[in-house]
């Protein structure tokens, strides 16, 4: 018998494709929610994060006594890596691969959007007011993506498809890859960051990458440099950031996470006129929930076979190699 349970939200539904296994033969299905996790672990196999924000794990995992596999409905696996769960030998997976091209699209949205003042533009239209004036070229401009990931790939790939120059920054350096051509070293990231029309965030948070981007790196960005940040909140000093827009050390943001989330009301960001806020909601394009399900439909068909999964998250970095 394979113990199955999925740790779900409130009020947030579960696709008849994943309900539908504890119909079959040899598996027990169970539901759990972050206060009954406890309860359900004792026995469990398999444990599905389809709530995939929840740090309940940490707070039950001492009652969870045959675990072997863990997966994270979600790209990041930042509350999956307490002590306990990393020094165990359970499999981590996430999901890797779903969010790719969403998140490249958006990123891509950002800079259009910058570029071509369409902030002002929806401000103009609201005041009726016929506000003719140029805008800007995304070609031909610059981009350094912080994070080399699979997302951090999709990202530069579509990027140099609209001629936007990318190098990546990453937990190396190297030269010659085949997406960013350059990768910086991204504990250098404040001696490498002048010269970037748009600085997109996309880094995992890890120990090496809290606060990543500082009052360093924001003084260091040319002022007229953009900052994307579609990855972590707490790869960020909130803090830094505010001053740098406020001082205008840099010229803009797109901010899809935060280090609190959400937002609370009457923080300096909602009413700065260069910063577009959306509520972290880049990767969630029609059906993607969906998309969630199946990946995870297919390997677990993989686990029942015995099969390697094509993808595990090395947990001592917190990533996916």
């Amino acid at each position: 018998m394979t113990v199955l349970t999925i740790l779900n939200s409130p009020g947030t539904e579960i696709p008849d494709l994943l309900t539908d296994l504890g119909d079959r033969e040899g598996i027990e299905l169970r539901i759990a929610e972050a206060d009954t996790l406890g309860a359900a672990l004792p026995g469990t196999d398999v444990l599905l994060m389809w709530d995939f924000f929840s740090t309940a794990l940490k707070d039950a995992y001492g009652s969870a006594d045959r675990l072997e596999w863990v997966h994270a409905a979600a790209a990041g696996v930042d509350s999956l890596l307490f002590d306990e769960l990393v020094e165990a030998p359970v499999t981590v997976t996430n999901a890797r691969g779903t969010f790719d091209r969403p998140i490249a699209e958006f990123v891509l949205s950002y800079i259009l959007m910058h570029a071509k003042n369409s902030v002002g533009s929806l401000s103009d239209q609201a005041q009726e007011k016929w506000n003719r004036r140029s805008t800007r070229d995304i070609a031909g401009t610059t981009a350094l993506i912080v994070g080399t990931g699979a997302i951090g790939r999709e990202i530069a790939r579509l990027l140099s498809a609209v001629d936007i120059s990318v190098t990546g920054a990453g937990s190396r350096a190297r030269s010659g890859d085949a997406d960013f051509g350059d990768v910086i070293d991204s504990a250098t990231l404040a001696d490498n960051v002048a010269g970037y029309d748009w600085v997109i965030d996309i880094a995992p948070l890890t120990e090496r990458t809290e606060r990543l981007v500082g009052a360093e790196v924001f003084t260091a960005m040319d002022d007229t440099a953009v900052f994307i940040n579609v990855g972590r909140g707490d790869t960020v000093d909130t803090d830094a950031l505010v001053d740098a827009l406020r001082t205008g050390k840099i010229a803009g943001a797109g901010l899809d996470v935060f280090d609190e989330e959400p937002l609370p009301a009457g923080h300096p960001l909602w009413t700065m006129d260069d910063v577009i806020i959306t509520p972290h909601m880049s990767g969630d394009t029609d059906g993607w929930r969906m998309r969630l399900a199946q990946q995870f439909h297919q390997l677990f068909e993989q686990y029942l076979a015995g099969e390697e999964f094509p993808h595990t998250v090395d947990k001592k970095l917190g990533y996916v190699r």
